[in-house]
């Protein structure tokens, strides 16, 4: 951790108690804002500590997103870092921006001017040493004392070692006799050299570390992307690559487009080796994406962004919706065994007496997600989207499997029924 970082840990009050914010983003907007002003030249992050070391153990930078840019030339990785910075700040959604100090650290340098050097018959070699000796200091011998044993070093005392002026002013002897202040055989100054060389991959790179706020991170990425590509050019060999949350998101996303297939698969799969019937299977099968359709507009209605916790809410949606249409069918199969051979007669029964257990079925499972629906605590950022794709999607399945599901079975099972009545 670089010096000029530091993490603030701030316990907050019970959100009941807040008096100018309603939630944490709020909240964290008008802690910002306070502090930008406060503190010019500073930049703030607002994170909390779990998260925080998530994402440092995903990239090694605490954002949530982080845009590298990699390249050989440290002061145009800082120069482009800094202007690419610039752009992303005016990113809608973008709450923070801060660029990796790899350059600014103060330096002494020294710079030999060889043509006096070797006028003063001396060499580089014996000026390397001395200003070591006085300034970094220089082994001479080893003292014991009983079983120990210390190096003795010895270099200037520390009323010589102050400032940049004591370097010009370190007497260098000469070999003909005398002596001369290294300023008179050297350039010294000082210059902004490298404060850390950070490498990836064999690489070295710059981070812009971003930090999100009421928004989604994948559009926010997608729209910094689309930014520098318009806006920037990078010398051959230099190119961005984008990490933090987002490189996460796109991993999990990864795993869900495995992991959906695969849960419809297994939930079809149940639904065939339960009624040995394709038809029935395919009938019940059509509450999930009647359940998709309530979950995905439960997430607009709620200005909620498509996330990792909502695709889980999604697979959980699949499975719960279908139990609704399995007590339909289940139903009508049993009138059918018993004898009710008038189609009308028994999709009518089957609504009738099913309705009330279709109803209790939703509203269980809907009144157990309702608490993660309307959280506001610690972790309610994952629990909200979950709870909202489930609720959304578990009402529009029941009230669309009361109503499409026998409309299907009445037209699949119509060849079969010559006495339906109008």
């Amino acid at each position: 951790m670089p010096i000029e970082m530091v993490d603030q840990m701030i316990n907050m009050k019970d959100i009941s108690e807040w008096k100018s914010a309603k939630n944490r983003e709020e909240m964290s907007e008008k802690m910002a804002a306070v502090l930008a002003e406060e503190l010019p030249g500073t930049s703030v992050e607002m994170t909390q500590p779990i998260q925080m070391r998530f994402n440092e153990m995903i990239t090694g930078v605490r954002s949530d997103v982080v845009v590298k840019l990699f390249g050989n030339d440290l002061d145009i990785l800082y120069e482009r870092a800094n202007a690419a910075a610039k752009i992303i700040e005016k990113v809608d959604g973008v709450a923070s921006v801060r660029v990796e100090q790899i350059v600014g650290l103060p330096q002494i340098s020294i710079t030999y001017n060889r043509a006096k050097i070797a006028q003063y018959g001396l060499n580089i070699a014996d000026l390397n040493r001395l200003i070591r000796s006085g300034f970094a200091g220089e082994t001479t011998g080893t003292v014991y004392e009983e079983e120990r044993r210390f190096e003795l070093v010895v270099r200037l005392d520390s009323a010589h070692r102050q400032d940049i002026e004591n370097v010009r002013q370190l007497l260098v002897p000469l070999p003909s006799g005398g002596t001369v202040p290294l300023a008179e055989v050297a350039l010294i100054d000082f210059r902004k050299a490298p404060a850390q060389i950070s490498h990836e991959e064999t690489r070295r790179r710059i981070t812009i570390g971003i930090g999100v706020l009421n928004r989604d991170i994948e559009s926010v990425v997608n729209d910094v992307q689309t930014q520098l590509e318009q806006k920037t050019t990078l010398p051959s060999g230099y190119f961005y690559t984008y990490g933090g949350a987002f490189e996460n998101l796109q991993r999990a996303k990864d795993r869900l487009s495995f992991a959906v297939p695969l849960a419809l698969f297994l939930i079809f799969a149940l639904l065939y080796f339960t009624f040995h019937s394709i038809k029935e299977s395919l009938l019940i099968f059509t509450a999930v994406p009647m359940s998709a359709i309530g979950g995905i507009i439960a997430l607009w209605l709620r200005d909620m962004p498509f996330s990792i916790s909502a695709g889980v809410g999604f697979i959980a949606l699949f499975g719960v919706a279908v139990l609704n249409g399995i007590v339909l069918i289940s139903y009508l199969n049993d009138l059918e065994k018993e004898g009710i051979t008038n189609l009308r007669e028994r999709i009518m029964r089957t609504v009738e007496v099913r309705f009330r257990p279709v109803l209790i079925t939703a509203t269980v499972a809907s009144l157990g997600f309702l608490p993660m629906a309307i959280s506001n605590s610690g972790g309610a950022e994952v629990q909200r989207p979950l709870a909202t794709v489930v609720i959304g999607g578990i009402l529009s399945a029941t009230l669309l499997t009361l109503v499409v599901l026998p409309v299907l079975y009445a037209l699949f099972t119509k060849e079969k029924s010559n006495d339906l009545s109008s």
